[in-house]
């Protein structure tokens, strides 16, 4: 028997050698993921524990309870389609490219190059932001355990203490990103029973523990607008899709089963179920969570307020909700379930970011690519990780800074640039894969002729929400506003526009020249 299954074990492995060698790779990457290995890595990065923490209040603040109980099925509902799109695309394509290579099979070098610059630039802001939303969790629970802490730790600038941890779970990350693949599968396996666990269990302190529940007319009918923009049509056309981006963050990262197709057995299938059930656990659980949290909201004046000496915490914060619902020992216990689930999904985060940077090197895309292109002993691309870490550190400086009323502008600049990025480049690949019709060869997991609607749709609802996250979030950061101020402007639009200008210059001065797309690594 033990034969038989170590012999069915290498078929497999041969033939997801066969299929990387006709799309022009050799295996250079352990081959150990399971299926469900796969499934947890795009479970992890989307990480509802992370997610629905650390964004709700953009939700809160910009729409209120309207935006969670009606908004979040809906906006989850485009985010399968788009999902179910990609995995088509994932079946037939089943590279560490991923979304890159998609591009370029059906597009050509110019679609692929702008579209992998995309994927990696809004890989490495999820990244960021997913650690720096740890990093404040954390800040918090030390503070709550020791006011010492809080009150002396670097001058008891809580700023200045969110930013030292968030640099101390980065390198906690990469180093767990160092070792080989099979632990880094084992953490990713361990983090989906560990987010179903959690969220079974906060469900049910939430449900229990309260003697006060808001009724289920509140958590449907309620509007709230913290945002400083006034009127009701501003409401309904500008605000409310503002606070879509606690679902449309939360719920990405899904493109991480893509990312690790060579180091999966049986992929062409694996990886297209990891993508779309991913979304689909995802969205069903976020939303129970999410629901919770609005069940104990009792006191919405309380949690919105700004005002540290009501709440500190920050206006319309899930912290502030738990904090006032809850006693000492159950908000502790949820922050730590929560916290650790977040350190989950920044792991599982960056082992994608890197695979990716591995990939789009391999093909030459990327300054100094001979070195992010390479793989150590343990067949990891170390120098990709170390990278992938250096460089989300980098775009999170501007978190040193708040902005006048406190809101983390820095943190929803960062995570703006993860869902523009992010979506931008799946928009390209689905847009080519519907104009291809019935030219594209389809692989073992297909859409049939629902592509036609689906690709249509997902296109669609991507633009739509990219204009909208380049917008600004408060009032202090439209220019000619007499309260305007450079630490309110939400800069995702600046990093995301000077950088596709400056893809767009490359490439007309040198990269056409030279850059053919994917490059074959073996006949």
């Amino acid at each position: 028997m033990a034969q038989e299954l170590k012999s069915s074990t290498q078929n497999n492995a041969s033939t997801d050698e066969q299929l990387l060698a006709t799309l022009g790779y050799k295996q250079e990457l352990k081959r150990s993921w399971s299926g469900f290995s796969n499934f947890a890595i795009s479970f992890s990065s989307i990480s509802i524990l992370s997610g629905c923490f650390t964004t709700f209040s953009q939700a809160w603040n910009n729409g209120g309870p309207i935006t969670i109980s009606i908004g979040w099925p809906v906006i989850s509902s485009f985010i399968l389609i788009i999902g179910f799109c990609l995995a088509e695309l994932a079946s037939a394509y089943p590279t560490s490219g991923g979304i890159y290579w998609w591009a370029s099979k059906l597009g050509g070098p110019k679609a692929g190059f702008f579209t992998g610059w995309l994927n990696f630039i809004g890989l490495l802001a999820i990244n960021a932001s997913v650690v720096y939303g740890a990093a404040t969790f954390l800040n918090i629970i030390l503070g709550m355990y020791s006011p010492h802490y809080a009150a002396n730790f670097l001058d008891g600038d809580y700023i200045k203490q969110q930013f030292f941890w968030f640099m101390i779970i980065m390198i906690f990350i990469t180093a767990l990103n160092c070792f080989s693949t099979q632990i880094l599968a084992i953490f990713n396996n361990a983090s989906v029973w560990w987010h179903v666990g959690g969220t079974i269990l906060i469900v049910a302190i939430l449900i229990i523990v309260p003697d006060e529940h808001q009724t289920a007319k509140w958590m449907f009918t309620t509007r709230i607008n913290n945002s400083g923009f006034a009127g009701v049509n501003t409401y309904w056309l500008y605000v409310l899709p503002l606070g879509f981006l606690l679902t449309q963050y939360t719920i990405t990262g899904f493109d991480a089963s893509a990312h690790l197709s060579e180091e999966t057995h049986g992929a062409h299938l694996s990886a297209a179920k990891g993508i779309w059930k991913s979304i689909f656990y995802s969205a069903i659980g976020g939303y129970i969570l999410l629901m919770a949290f609005l069940f104990v909201a009792t006191k919405p004046e309380t949690i919105s307020s700004f005002d540290t000496n009501i709440n500190p915490f920050g206006g319309g914060s899930v912290i502030a909700i738990l904090y006032n619902a809850l006693s000492p020992m159950m908000f502790k216990l949820i922050m730590i379930v929560s916290t650790a689930g977040q350190i989950f999904c920044a792991i599982a985060c960056l082992t994608s970011c890197s695979r990716m940077m591995f990939a789009f090197s391999r093909d030459g895309a990327i300054p100094g690519y001979r070195y992010w292109s390479k793989v150590n002993k343990n067949m990891v691309p170390l120098y990709a990780v170390l990278a992938s870490s250096i460089i989300g550190i980098i775009i999170t400086l501007p978190a040193l800074w708040k902005s006048p009323r406190g809101i983390p502008t820095a943190f929803y600049a960062v995570v703006s640039i993860g869902v523009i990025g992010l979506y931008l480049a799946f928009l390209i690949p689905l847009w080519l894969r519907w104009r291809a019709g019935n030219h594209f060869q389809a692989g073992a997991w297909t859409l049939g002729k629902k592509y036609r609607w689906m690709n249509l749709i997902a296109v669609i609802e991507i633009i739509i929400i990219s204009i909208y996250f380049i917008l600004p979030f408060e009032p202090a950061a439209v220019p000619g506003n007499k309260h305007f101020t450079w630490l309110a402007v939400n800069y995702a639009p600046v990093l995301v526009g000077l950088t596709l200008i400056s893809l767009w210059i490359w490439w007309n001065v040198s990269v056409k020249k030279w850059f053919t797309g994917p490059r074959r690594t073996i006949e």
